[in-house]
């Protein structure tokens, strides 16, 4: 059918970061464009539950216990005595509203039709929309179609979830107050955010997961560094353990979370976080009606250009998983709208950099040293301090760590792995670097301002190069040409 034929050219399911992204590539290309979305207000997971409500808690939380300045002042130093979580919620609700807001007008302002309603698939090209309003449903029909729809936090069936005593990470901002001990299940990117987060605070809480390292896919020195932080900040890590089960109990001093892990352990605590993983939010899409089988986490499948098994139908953002990140949902939701139109658009995933905002913050780009070891790549590493660097001092973080990945022979920077204040905005100069196939004399050469924590890129460079015993060398080579040179004079 051609496309004329349709009721949009682009029907975008889901508000989050991938679908805006989607739906307003779509209309800058002189589509016609509808976004649906299952709630009155936009930005999905990311904007109401998930990447802006936890980073802003996250800055909150710091600024409130005076973390930032502890190095100065001592650990009982404090700006709020008794911080409570409305104190918390005050600039996270602002923010989220402030976002929605944004996120709204860019759409509207791109002409792209806002659609409240929830929606499933009829066929590959048609839509039932179940409108939020309560007016009768009707359907559309699009040519190409995106579904944007994100996570939802897994729940066990077994485990009795109430909100308050045992919650997920989407219940957080409901929480009636904050607790003295909490539990987290479950040490992925969201349970090393949260566990940290509290423990900033100054909740004791422990941390349980059935792997042996915390966050697998980040160069192991980080990932250590971050164990041994937690630690510092009375995290108590039960690393290869299982939950058994939990359940709420009666104590003398009030209701309590209790879990059995399958080692034999028990832990009591005041509040338990159940952070196992996130399933894809494509239940009540009826994907068989459009041809499509989603994997068992409800996650779904695509090609290179992100498209389903149904050329027509893409799937972008987190309801595709991994990486499963805002930032890489964005891209991929441009990609998809491109795709779609047939226009040529381009991006370097490998390069694409990561941010966990834990504390200390973590981020990184390219390769870590376990991967490049696996496929026998000659390299050699660099390592900065944050302590080593006047800026460390100024701002209060001397445990910051930013370390370069290079190959030994040729110095092409191959990744860059940063723990410590403002990884996630430093990462960008690594990541420029590694975008054009720059070597990690770059560095060397190169003038930072000062005092920034920038300047670790320069520390951590001549380390590298000093450990291969080559730049000695190539100094004294280029000071004899100098001499020769005024001789010849």
């Amino acid at each position: 059918m051609a496309a004329s034929f349709y009721d949009y050219d682009l029907v975008v399911i889901g508000s989050g970061p991938a679908g805006q992204r989607a739906a307003i590539q779509g209309a800058k290309l002189d589509k016609k464009v509808a976004i649906i979305e299952k709630t009155t207000v936009v930005g999905g997971v990311s904007v109401n539950l998930g990447t802006i409500p936890s980073k802003t808690l996250r800055e909150a939380v710091l600024d409130l216990s005076g973390f930032r300045s502890r190095e100065f002042y001592g650990a009982s130093y404090r700006v709020k005595e008794n911080i409570t979580i409305q104190d918390l919620l005050v600039r996270t609700n602002q923010v989220i509203a402030h976002e929605i807001d944004i996120a709204r007008h860019q759409l509207l302002r791109n002409h792209v039709q806002l659609i409240a309603a929830a929606a499933s698939f009829v066929d590959e090209h048609t839509l039932m929309l179940e409108l939020i309003d309560g007016s009768t449903s009707r359907t559309i029909t699009a040519a190409n179609i995106v579904i944007a729809t994100g996570t939802e936090t897994t729940r066990d069936k077994h485990v009795p979830f109430d909100g308050k005593r045992i919650f997920t990470s989407d219940d957080i901002l409901h929480l009636d107050q904050l607790p003295r001990t909490l539990a987290v299940v479950g040490a992925g990117v969201i349970g090393c955010e949260y566990a940290s987060i509290m423990a900033a605070l100054g909740v004791r809480v422990t941390l349980i997961d059935a792997r042996h390292q915390l966050l697998s896919f980040i160069d192991q020195e980080i990932s250590a560094e971050l164990c041994h932080h937690l630690r510092e900040a009375r995290v108590t890590l039960r690393l290869g353990e299982t939950v058994k089960s939990l359940e709420i109990v009666k104590t003398e001093t009030g209701d309590r979370v209790r879990l059995s892990l399958d080692s034999g352990k028990t832990i009591i605590t005041e509040k338990a976080l159940y952070s196992v993983g996130r399933t894809g939010a494509t239940s009540k899409l009826n994907l068989a009606s459009a041809g499509i089988t989603p994997d068992e986490r409800g996650r779904l499948p695509v090609d290179a250009n992100f498209r389903t098994s149904v050329p027509h139908i893409y799937a972008v953002g987190d309801v595709i998983g991994f990486p499963a990140l805002a930032s890489t949902s964005m891209e991929q939701g441009r990609l998809a709208a491109c795709h779609a139109f047939g226009v040529k658009a381009k991006s370097v995933p490998e390069l694409f950099p990561y941010g966990i905002y834990s504390v200390p913050e973590i981020s990184m780009v390219g390769k870590n040293e376990e991967e490049l070891t696996k496929a026998g790549v000659a390299y050699e590493i660099g390592k900065a301090r944050y302590k080593e660097i006047a800026r460390g001092q100024i701002v209060g973080d001397v445990t910051g760590l930013l370390k370069l990945i290079f190959h030994s022979e040729t110095h092409k920077l191959l990744g860059v792995h940063i723990i410590g204040e403002g990884a996630s905005e430093l990462i960008h100069i690594g990541q420029a670097v590694l975008s054009f196939g720059g070597t990690v004399d770059y560095f060397v050469n190169t003038v930072f301002n000062y005092p920034t924590l920038a300047e670790c890129y320069k520390v951590a460079a001549f380390d590298g190069v000093n450990r291969l015993g080559m730049y000695h060398e190539e100094a004294i080579e280029a000071d004899e040409v100098e001499v020769e040179a005024e001789a010849a004079d």
